[in-house]
């Protein structure tokens, strides 16, 4: 590529995700985040419509939203899967819903059949955010296929990574062709025919392509995706099935036996103190003495940022609401993190860190 310059990864890998996927369209980014701004385009949505995502998500999932007057509805998580919560989705549901969009929290597929019924059932539109979740299933269906568009990230730390990269996937033409418009002003995968061809050679205004580089190093790092997937599942559950058995150490997990998960940046447990008879931040100081990366994760709510309550920004304010799921899971959670490569002695080294420290439970309380 650096010797013969040109744009023929970019396609290729769009050919290559469409086909993975069994999806009839898609089409590269820059990134992700670009890749859900092009999304909340594509939808074409009344200004003031909103849209039923976690807070508990990086500020791509939700801030490009308010470029088209879109409105976040932050619905809560469950604390053991920092998933959608459907039943507080239930609860937020207002007339000016429009769309649902879950997030597959570092590789565990939401409950998307539950969700695609109940948004069926009240006239929503169901998006998915894919970024953490590239090859994981749900009932022998690939996330990001549940909805009517969805986005995947190629971000170097990602499943699949690109060094930077993002991907849309489309369910039909149209929505392909808009995000298209919005992004790429040659429009390349709309047919001749589509309502947006006019708009070849400007597009309308932003230029958000993928580096052809990054599709390169995207198409050769799809090649072992499967492979990958499986090695790093296998490995964490080694390790968590052990854990599993100590009072009050939880993993996250939806308990699901139809699912086909993938582990993603952290392998993420959670204590209970009454159970475990200590407090996590004993825990964790325990397990550090003992050699264990384990650290009491909080990872930012979006709800609670400044953004989100400032005037200037917003066509329509979100609302701030209270999200008990969340602050659990950010008040419980101890994040160990994710092997990349097979390290079966270190493994062993966790486990039986983790089984001295919960011997010593009492002690330590």
């Amino acid at each position: 590529l650096v010797r013969n310059p040109g744009y023929d990864p970019i396609f290729k890998l769009e050919d290559a995700w469409k086909s993975y996927l069994g999806v009839p369209c898609a089409k590269a980014f820059c990134n992700g985040t670009s890749a859900l701004a092009a999304m909340f385009f594509a939808l074409n949505l009344p200004k003031g419509s909103e849209i039923m995502v976690p807070s508990y998500t990086f500020f791509a999932t939700i801030l490009p939203m308010r470029l088209f007057g879109l409105v976040p509805v932050f619905v809560d998580i469950n604390p053991r899967t920092l998933n959608f919560d459907l039943e507080d989705a239930k609860k937020r549901l207002t007339k000016d819903t429009k769309a649902v969009l879950p997030v597959h929290w570092i590789g565990l597929p939401c409950d998307m059949d539950l969700i695609c019924e109940w948004a069926d059932e009240k006239g929503l539109i169901v998006l998915e955010d894919s970024a953490h979740a590239h090859g994981a299933k749900l009932k022998g269906k690939y996330t990001g296929t549940w909805s009517r568009m969805a986005e995947y990230s190629f971000q170097m730390s990602k499943p699949l990574p690109g060094i930077e990269g993002g991907m849309g996937v489309y369910q039909n033409q149209e929505d392909h062709d808009r995000a298209a418009a919005f992004c790429d002003y040659q429009l390349k995968g709309a047919p001749k025919d589509s309502a947006y061809m006019k708009y070849a050679g400007s597009g309308l205004g932003v230029k958000s392509r993928m580096h052809p580089m990054a599709a390169a190093l995207t198409l050769c790092q799809l090649k072992g995706l499967e492979e990958r997937n499986l090695a790093g599942a296998k490995q964490v559950r080694r390790l968590n099935d052990a854990l599993a058995q100590l009072p009050g150490l939880y993993e996250q997990s939806s308990g699901r036996k139809d699912i086909d998960r993938l582990y993603y940046s952290w392998n993420m447990l959670f204590i209970d103190p009454a159970e475990a008879g200590m407090s996590r931040a004993k825990a964790v100081e325990a397990l550090k003495a003992e050699g264990v990366s384990a650290s009491e994760l909080f990872y930012q709510p979006q709800h609670k940022l400044p953004v989100y309550v400032e005037d200037e920004w917003w066509h329509h304010k979100p609302v701030i609401p209270e999200l008990a799921g969340t602050d659990k899971a950010n008040a419980t959670a101890i994040a160990l993190p994710y092997f990349t490569k097979e390290m079966p002695e270190l493994v062993d080294q966790y486990i039986k860190a983790f089984e001295k420290v919960w011997a010593h439970r009492k002690e330590l309380a």
